[in-house]
């Protein structure tokens, strides 16, 4: 068996022992500053990711670092309270490893959320944006090796976000009069913020918001053969910028959290309906 296998079987065996009972189809990964949504789970058992084998920390601003099991929308889930960066100085492969330890555990769908500039003009601060695709500008999680246990050597990505559960957003948010924007993400490398220049070079390739997150999760969440749903909050307008304006990552952080409140409920009720 591939050792990276054996590894993933053993984070996955841990998770499971200590939540003992019914397995949970569905993982959240929260995104910066919107860790809100854990605290909704009931009858959470929290699992520091400084206890998990295999797993490395997480040291970014607003991510607490904890793997919550619980009761979501009356359905048993996964949360990652914070996720890892590869600005971090991680590898892809720990980058993703998480997805695939959860893979094992039992998951069959990927709620993925993020922090993200709104490049496209018509975004404002507190959009709700439904990932519909994305642009990858970092590293693919899948070079090297094939896990052949795990999917084929070369996934199609025709429609990494599932087409369904992007519908069922929508049907939800229409019955809660919830105002939600719907494009493509862009992911980067970070840890810099965007120039204008590249700001106004990502607008033009077709990006409708920007981060240094999510995709390469969702591509390994593809590989397993997981269903995929992605929301980025937008914090920042990422269109043209007055000569004292200065991104601040502070002040990401209190956006997300403002907008956190709605995405924690639309993702409730998505789950419900699960």
């Amino acid at each position: 068996m591939d050792e990276r296998v054996v590894k993933f079987k053993e984070t996955a065996a841990f998770i499971l022992a200590k939540i003992r009972g019914e397995k949970p189809e569905t993982a959240i990964i929260l995104g910066s500053g919107l860790g809100r949504l854990a605290e909704q789970i009931e009858d959470p058992v929290i699992i520091p990711y400084a206890g998990i084998p295999h797993f490395v920390h997480s040291t970014a601003i607003g991510h607490k670092g904890n793997l919550i099991c619980g009761t979501l929308g009356g359905k048993k889930v996964l949360a990652m309270q914070g996720r890892f960066h590869y600005y971090e100085g991680y590898s892809m492969q720990e980058v993703t490893y998480p997805v695939r330890a959860m893979y094992f555990a039992g998951i069959k769908n990927l709620f993925v959320s993020n922090a993200a500039g709104g490049v496209n003009y018509d975004y404002k601060v507190g959009d709700l944006m439904i990932i519909r695709d994305h642009i990858n500008l970092l590293p693919n999680p899948l070079i090297g090796k094939n896990v052949e246990e795990i999917g084929p050597r070369f996934p199609d990505m025709t429609r990494p976000y599932d087409l369904s559960l992007i519908q069922l957003a929508e049907t939800v948010a229409a019955e809660h009069h919830i105002r939600l924007q719907k494009g493509v993400y862009l992911g980067g490398t970070g840890p810099t913020y965007e120039t204008p220049a590249e700001y106004r070079f990502f607008r033009l390739a077709g990006a409708d918001a920007v981060g240094m997150s999510t995709v390469p999760e969702v591509i390994v969440a593809r590989h397993c053969g997981l269903r995929v749903f992605g929301m980025s909050v937008i914090t920042n307008e990422a269109h043209e910028f007055p000569l004292d304006y200065v991104n601040d990552g502070d002040d990401v952080i209190k956006a997300a959290d403002k907008a956190a409140g709605v995405m924690s409920m639309l993702f409730t009720k998505m789950i419900e309906r699960l």
